[in-house]
């Protein structure tokens, strides 16, 4: 994603990251356990639970939906979908919640928490953190203003997790289109879905941290990115001055708070915040599918719910459980 939005750049050029990638086991689609009707009978409430929970956080505050949304993205990519990055760090385990990619950037794993404590007071150890994100990342598109679709559910939560896995196959937002095309086709998502899995930009913040070099030395030429709108460039050089604090947030697209193809026009404009969102335009050939996606929201809906579901059967095939606390595995201590 980033495509990830706020991910710190990686120390090494892009290429060794790729030689990596070679020997590193990718999650293959299995969906065939996984149905919609999955809790139908052990918890019926499951989903209106979930999306109940996730409506309070959106009015509470709006961003968070926008960061649980992004946990599916940070979750299937890495051993498929097992909510591994939501587990804690133990002595003997370095987890996934300070891997580059998600290191000041992932936030809200508190309205997770909450959407798991609603469901164990009334299921308790059915629902997996595994399902809870696919359908709280479902909800935070639907409440905001996006498509709705019925979600494939069955999943079990893994034993472990890997800060290196992640390390390694997360993006970083320096990522051009061509480096985002091949890591999606190491998971059968096409070129198509690349760009309207993109679209999940279409709300939330990025840190400034994220788009300094585009400002003040794109590819290492000390000058600003030549794709970034005049405007625009003056706009981000005064949220994100150098020497100012990198964390202040700026909008990923326009109407940052409603689910809509502004991403896609605000691209096609020239106001991509981050490297790996304007490459989708620059680069010939995902820059038809934004072109397109500009013009047709209801095609960049069906297309964003068609990759959401094709990640979503994202599988390791190890073995898992159903944890009754997202945070750690079952039977270990919750540290404090």
């Amino acid at each position: 994603m980033n495509y990830i939005p706020n991910a710190q750049p990686m120390a090494n050029s892009i290429f060794p990251l790729f030689l990596l990638f070679l020997f590193f086991h990718f999650p293959s689609l299995s969906p065939a356990k996984l149905r919609p009707d999955f809790y139908s009978n052990s918890c019926p409430q499951a989903e209106s639970i979930v999306r109940s929970v996730m409506h309070k956080a959106f009015i509470r505050e709006p961003r968070s939906v926008a960061s649980v949304m992004r946990f599916q993205f940070h979750d299937c990519f890495v051993d498929g979908c097992d909510a591994s990055m939501l587990l804690d760090d133990t002595p003997t385990m370095l987890g996934e919640k300070l891997a580059l990619s998600n290191i000041n950037s992932l936030r809200s794993y508190e309205v997770v928490d909450e959407v798991k404590a609603a469901l164990e007071k009334v299921c308790p150890g059915i629902v997996s953190c595994a399902d809870i994100i696919i359908m709280a990342s479902r909800d935070a598109v639907a409440l905001t203003g996006g498509p709705n679709w019925a979600v494939r559910l069955g999943r079990l939560d893994s034993l472990t997790a890997s800060q290196e896995d992640s390390n390694n196959i997360m993006p970083s937002p320096r990522a051009n289109a061509t480096y985002l095309i091949d890591l999606f086709n190491k998971y059968n998502l096409s070129v198509k879905d690349l760009v309207s899995l993109s679209g999940s930009h279409s709300i939330g913040q990025g840190r400034c941290f994220s788009v300094m070099f585009r400002l003040y030395n794109q590819s290492g030429t000390g000058q600003p990115d030549p794709a970034i709108e005049p405007s625009f460039r003056e706009e981000l050089f005064k949220r994100c001055p150098q020497g100012g604090d990198e964390n202040v947030t700026v909008n990923l697209d326009s109407t940052p708070y409603v689910f809509d193809n502004q991403y896609f026009k605000d691209l096609v404009g020239g106001r991509g915040f981050l490297n790996s969102d304007e490459t989708l335009y620059t680069f010939a050939e995902t820059r038809r599918y934004v072109r397109f996606f500009s013009k047709n929201q209801k095609a960049f809906f069906r297309a964003f719910v068609e990759g959401m579901l094709k990640m979503g059967d994202l599988q390791s095939g190890r073995p898992g459980e159903v944890r009754r606390n997202c945070r750690v595995v079952n039977g270990q201590s919750v540290i404090i």
